[in-house]
């Protein structure tokens, strides 16, 4: 039976950096070819970074991506890697599709490449094109057609871009009908919550119908609103896993795999989904015997907090880093959410990076001035203290405010502090509102809500907690101080905008609210439905008139980590004008 030195590339790409990502790619290339490898895999659209958005609409990047696959070919050869075939993800162009009503102009492709002798041998274009979530690519791709098959030292591997997986029929069921020995699928798939398990039940179900082993390279890091978490997979034909690669962690799976040989009369012309076989050969001879050094392994899977806390950490790390800053700026309250921010930023950026400020007001407690102070103790941040008092009682003085309005001045007040020191030192404001608060409202527009980024505007209250007592535990479980005071953790959530002002006189208990937020908003349940699991319909008709009237507020929010099946953004669109309201 031939064997095959395989080695996918998990890693990071920089959406429209071609120079960047080009060194990475030759890189880790010549990281293969050091360990032995025999065919290198890299992540869909590696070379453009990953998702490109409305850049695929321009000619001029789908041109620069062109150029920079020709480039990249011509550059390999010359590094000594010409005999080396290396599958890459890029930006392509149909040269058939004729202009149709209903295609985005232009005709661009999710398109897979392999290079090889400094040329491009064989390319294809992605054939399921999801539209759903934080996808859109039927707006911006026309789908391949092709069934692409690689022939490597006598053994026919078939090619495969993501959703191709995770959609029914075409190329995992054409790599059968190819007779493939080997079915090698390139990804950047965002992460959510839960979605290892999946995943890994999706390769094993494919791999079973597909008839051979198959191999699901990831793409690590993040962009924008996504996280991508690596967690590669291969699998043997029987749904059997062979290696699994880390989470959260850029990286190199090297394997040694026995395949079956190529059919001597392998099949030609169109198979499954009209899909047209295109079978490249590279080498028909097997490569002599030799005993397998690298047969795979399993890397620990991360618990569910730890997963959820690791991406959040990769986001912020990833947009901070790409956007070209250095350092973050956050409002310390002494609260559980500008805390576990605060924790996040420092395992992100590093704790010398993390500017935190303390604002107190007439109406901030002791314990909270204290809270903050601690934190910064705990985590080693920089911090100061500026008190807005004197700038409430001139504006209080100007134009005597009262109620819901003297309260949002003083976030207000904050809101306009943290953006006078971010312009003067450089820092990016890091905004602190969590999923549970954006969902209903509950925040400041020009207060609480300014900022570049919000860690955790995914995040429900009830997940805030939980991470927050995660990350302590795992502080003490390394021997480490935990960075959040215990204080911030179990004091009733307060804005503190007012005397004794605590969340719950305007919203429900958290773990309730949050229930009835995640049938609402994550799953699309009308009231009606959610009545029926249990909830009290008057507490259900209040939540859902709160949901629906903060849209504008929303719309207003700074990007922010996606962790969820549906975040607010780009997963979860509604209009801000809109007369439609539940009904019970």
């Amino acid at each position: 039976m031939p064997q095959l030195r395989l080695a996918l590339n998990q890693i990071d790409a920089g959406v429209g950096d071609l120079a960047g990502n080009t060194e990475s790619i030759v890189r880790w290339t010549r990281h293969s070819a050091e360990q032995g490898a025999h065919l290198v895999a890299f992540p869909e659209m590696v070379l453009t970074g990953y998702p490109v958005e409305d850049l695929a609409l321009r000619s001029s990047f789908v041109e620069a991506s062109r150029a920079a696959l020709s480039a990249l070919a011509a550059r390999l050869a010359e590094e000594g890697f010409g005999e080396l075939p290396v599958i890459v993800g890029y930006l392509d162009r149909s040269a058939t599709a004729q202009p149709k009503y209903g295609q985005p102009a232009g005709a661009p492709q999710n398109a897979g490449a392999v290079l090889y002798g400094g040329e491009v041998v064989l390319n294809f274009a992605k054939h399921h094109l999801p539209n759903y979530g934080v996808f859109d690519e039927f707006r911006y791709f026309v789908p391949g057609d092709s069934m692409p098959v690689l022939r490597v030292h006598g053994v026919d591997i078939a090619l495969a871009i993501c959703e191709d997986l995770w959609q029914d029929g075409g190329r995992v069921p054409a790599a059968r009908s190819a007779r493939a020995g080997l079915l090698v699928s390139i990804n950047a798939s965002p992460y959510e919550r839960n979605k290892d398990d999946t995943r890994l039940e999706l390769v094993r179900k494919r791999a079973q119908e597909a008839g051979c082993t198959t191999a699901y390279l990831a793409m690590i890091g993040g962009q924008d609103e996504l996280v991508f978490d690596g967690d590669s997979i291969v699998v043997d034909r029987d749904g059997e896993v062979v290696a699994r690669a880390p989470q959260f962690a850029e990286g190199c799976v090297v394997l040694d795999l026995d395949l079956p040989a190529a059919s001597a009369d392998a099949p030609t012309g169109v198979v499954d989904d009209g899909l047209r076989i295109d079978r490249v050969v590279l080498s028909e001879e097997p490569l002599p015997a030799y005993e397998p050094e690298l047969t795979g392994g399993y890397a620990e899977r991360l618990d569910d907090d730890e997963e959820v806390y690791s991406a959040l950490v990769v986001g912020l790390r990833a947009y901070v880093a790409k956007n070209g800053f250095s350092s973050v700026l956050i409002g310390l309250s002494g609260g559980i959410d500008s805390a576990l921010v605060a924790a996040i930023a420092c395992d992100a950026v590093g704790a010398r990076n993390v500017y935190g400020i303390s604002m107190p007001s007439k109406y901030s407690s002791d314990h909270s001035k204290d809270d903050a102070a601690d934190l910064a103790r705990r985590t080693g941040l920089n911090y100061r203290t500026v008190a807005i008092e004197p700038m409430f009682d001139a504006y209080m003085g100007a134009l005597g405010l009262t109620g819901l309005a003297e309260e949002n001045l003083q976030s207000r007040l904050r809101g306009t502090l943290l953006m006078a020191i971010s312009n003067q030192e450089g820092h990016i404001v890091l905004a602190p509102g969590n999923k549970s608060e954006l969902a209903v409202g509950y925040s400041t527009l020009y207060g609480d809500s300014v900022g570049a980024y919000g860690p955790i505007k995914d995040v429900y209250k009830t997940s805030v907690f939980r991470l927050a007592e995660w990350r302590n535990r795992a502080a003490r479980e390394r021997g480490q101080t935990p960075p959040i005071p215990e204080n911030s953790i179990s004091k009733p959530p307060s804005a503190e905008l007012r005397p004794g002002q605590v969340d719950t006189d305007s919203l429900p208990d958290y773990p309730v609210l949050d229930a009835i937020l995640e049938l609402y908003v994550d799953r699309d349940r009308g009231a009606d439905e959610i009545v029926a699991t249990g909830f009290d319909a008057e507490l259900v008709a209040k939540t859902l008139r709160m949901v629906d009237r903060a849209e504008y507020k929303r719309r207003q929010y700074p990007p922010g980590t996606k962790i969820s099946p549906k975040g607010f953004g780009k997963d979860r669109r509604l209009p801000i004008t809109n007369g439609w309201r539940e009904s019970l």
